[in-house]
């Protein structure tokens, strides 16, 4: 459900942004408040399944999740869906930890990175179905079946869930819940994506902005604070004192980052400035789904034999030659070069994280006790998630910069009246949905339209850069702090 969901969600966003005449920054807000509430709230969920009972938790988080969804498809504006999608960011604050977490107190040691292996691929073969499914159904006008399409799949993942799984928790967890730190890290996270991504519109130096990002970082250092003086704390900050636990997770926050705000661009890219139907914009990104499918299971097994230091090396570093060589595909003359613009590039994607995922999450489980599995796979994805909201919020505020002053450029050279020009540039806002003024005389339509497109693909050419150097950051610092000789903890 959650990898359907998101990479259906990708290829779907330009169809939501038409359909509900959202701007860019109501685009962003849709990502973002999912990816918000579930940054913030899922180490709770790993340490409720901990105490309360993994599967259970996970079943109620997959309900949440099912009800949000149905939320969502029946949103009559952009305001509606992203407060609907907050909701469903809770509900999946719940069920994805569990997964995991099952999977590390089930299998053996020995065993463990095979199992994650599996369990990479199995997650994988629906991400392959997601891009697909999300492009024709936003071609057919039926972007809403995006989100209802989880309520038969929610029911279909309870039945074996709760007929199959055996329950599993941490007997020594805590019986208290750490709140006070997730609220003060949901708070800083809002704070810090407000002010990004609001920035563009209103200007960094606008008094609610300043007040905005300064709130967010007041309340992460309380969260710190917090989390340093309980003694139940959501995030063991004692866990970091592992230089494995410590490196993939920085690994996780730089490329999860790249990968959020890469995907996102690609996607907004293939349709809105090269012309791609959404349903072509999803099959675009099947080979990425594959060939992530098909290394999966054999770096899972790697991780068992050699250790997971060097794909957790080569694998982000050829996800950053993949970005970077997207980032000078240009504007094409559409589905017809997608063989040698974007194919390549999304080929390579597919094959650093496909020698990245499984061995980074059997690195992160296994570098604390098993009782921990819950609270580490936790932190973990919420790493990963908190990387996808900054990302998109500071990628994107800085998308939106560049996309206005290149709009404005263009405007300005191409010779449109004044009025045009003005009207253009109040448009600039919803990024490659711009709409050509009605004021603009035929003539000067046609240079509108390449006008806008011509931005877009400059400022998807600096988004993709800036992802190639995250990937490779991330890389260099599992270089720097994954040993060579990791060895599990016990």
């Amino acid at each position: 459900m959650a990898f359907i969901d998101g990479t259906a969600l990708n290829v779907a966003m330009p169809a939501i942004q038409d359909g509900l005449h959202a701007s860019g920054v109501q685009l962003l807000w849709v990502i973002d408040s999912y990816l918000l509430m579930l940054a913030a709230l899922i180490p709770v969920g790993g340490s409720l399944g901990d105490l309360f009972g993994r599967r259970r938790v996970f079943a109620v988080g997959i309900g949440l999740f099912m009800a949000a969804s149905l939320i969502c498809g029946l949103s009559p504006n952009a305001g509606f869906l992203i407060a609907a999608r907050a909701v469903q960011g809770i509900g999946s604050s719940l069920m994805i930890p569990g997964s995991l977490s099952i999977i590390s107190s089930y299998f053996s040691p020995s065993e463990k990175g095979r199992a994650i292996g599996t369990w990479s691929a199995a997650t994988t073969i629906v991400t392959v179905i997601g891009p697909v499914l999300g492009g024709l159904l936003s071609g057919a006008g039926l972007w809403r079946g995006v989100f209802l399409i989880n309520i038969p799949l929610g029911v279909a993942a309870l039945i074996p869930l709760l007929l199959k799984v055996p329950e599993s928790r941490n007997d020594s967890a805590a019986r208290r819940i750490d709140f006070p730190g997730s609220g003060l890290l949901i708070i800083s996270l809002a704070s810090l994506t407000y002010g990004f991504i609001s920035a563009p519109e209103e200007g960094f130096g606008h008094p609610r902005i300043i007040a905005s990002l300064a709130v967010g970082i007041v309340a992460l250092v309380g969260f710190l604070l917090v989390e340093t003086r309980s003694s139940q704390p959501m995030i063991p900050l004692s866990l970091f004192s592992s230089r494995t636990f410590s490196g993939t997770n920085l690994l996780t926050l730089a490329l999860y980052g790249a990968l959020s705000v890469g995907m996102f661009f690609l996607s907004l890219d293939l349709v809105q400035a090269q012309g791609y139907s959404m349903a072509l914009a999803g099959f675009a990104f099947t080979p990425f789904a594959l060939v992530l499918t098909a290394l999966s299971r054999w770096a899972g097994g790697l991780v068992d034999r050699s250790g997971p230091r060097l794909p957790l090396v080569v694998g982000p570093a050829i996800a950053g030659f993949a970005f970077f060589f997207m980032a000078w595909a240009g504007l094409t003359s559409g589905p017809s070069r997608y063989w040698v613009s974007f194919f390549p590039g999304i080929v390579l994607l597919g094959i650093g994280m496909g020698l990245t995922v499984a061995p980074l999450t059997t690195a992160v489980m296994s570098s604390v006790n098993s009782r921990l599995s819950g609270t580490a796979s936790g932190i973990n994805n919420a790493v990963s998630r908190t990387a996808g909201v900054l990302a998109i919020a500071v990628v994107g505020a800085m998308a939106l910069v560049l996309f206005s002053h290149g709009l404005d450029s263009r405007a300005s050279a191409s010779g449109l009246s004044v009025p045009v020009r003005q009207a253009l540039s109040r448009e600039a806002g919803s990024l490659g949905a711009a709409a050509v003024p009605a004021s603009a005389a035929p003539a000067e339509a046609n240079i509108v339209r390449s006008a806008i497109r011509l931005a877009f693909v400059d400022t998807f050419k600096i988004v993709m850069l800036v992802c190639a150097v995250l990937a490779w950051l991330g890389a260099g610092l599992a270089g720097l702090l994954v040993p060579r000789n990791f060895r599990p903890a016990q």
